[in-house]
């Protein structure tokens, strides 16, 4: 991640919570705007384009913002990414921007890899588990890996926690070749 995307995070953290806006309504507005980005690889080109005067990108992101309906603080982010020729990066600055946030409210990241699928009462238990090994509400993503075998592997951070069939194995092998 480069530099000025952190920067441009943490500056609209800061707007966002000096105004106590409501963070929930924040992130659907921006997500609103990333789809139509997203979906539309000629407003990319339009809006990255150094040819085109910031000035004119500033005024259809007012057009587009007549449908989008986003709030001034957003709009004024969109519109500072535009003049510093940093709009190409509004997915970046968004995703850094959600994660502050996240850091801010105490919610941890956390990526959960089993061998099978589990159902909703298992990950809700073992969401809530993790969450007091963390020490903080944890919002977890899932992915199944049937190399592990069994148990699980828990990222968080940089920090992983392998209560994994396979990495009980690799310790255990581990051990036995080291002669302890």
């Amino acid at each position: 991640m480069a530099a000025f995307v952190a920067r441009y995070a943490s500056a609209f953290l800061e707007v966002v919570t000096a105004a106590k806006l409501d963070t929930a309504a924040i992130g659907v507005e921006f997500n609103d705007f990333l789809a139509t980005w997203d979906g539309s690889a000629e407003l990319r080109e339009f809006f990255v384009n150094p040819a085109i005067p910031a000035v004119q990108k500033v005024g259809f992101l007012d057009t587009l913002n007549a449908k989008l309906g986003l709030r001034k603080e957003l709009r004024n982010l969109l519109a500072v990414l535009i003049d510093n020729d940093r709009i190409g990066a509004v997915s970046e600055v968004a995703e850094a921007y959600r994660r502050l946030l996240q850091e801010q409210l105490g919610i941890r990241q956390a990526e959960i890899v089993t061998a099978r699928e589990l159902d909703a009462a298992e990950r809700d238990a073992l969401v809530a588990e993790i969450g007091k090994l963390a020490g903080a509400q944890v919002e977890a993503s899932f992915k199944l890996d049937p190399a592990i075998l069994g148990g699980t592997v828990v990222r968080i951070g940089s920090t992983v926690y392998d209560g994994s069939v396979r990495g009980r194995l690799d310790r255990l092998k581990e051990a036995l070749v080291s002669g302890q």
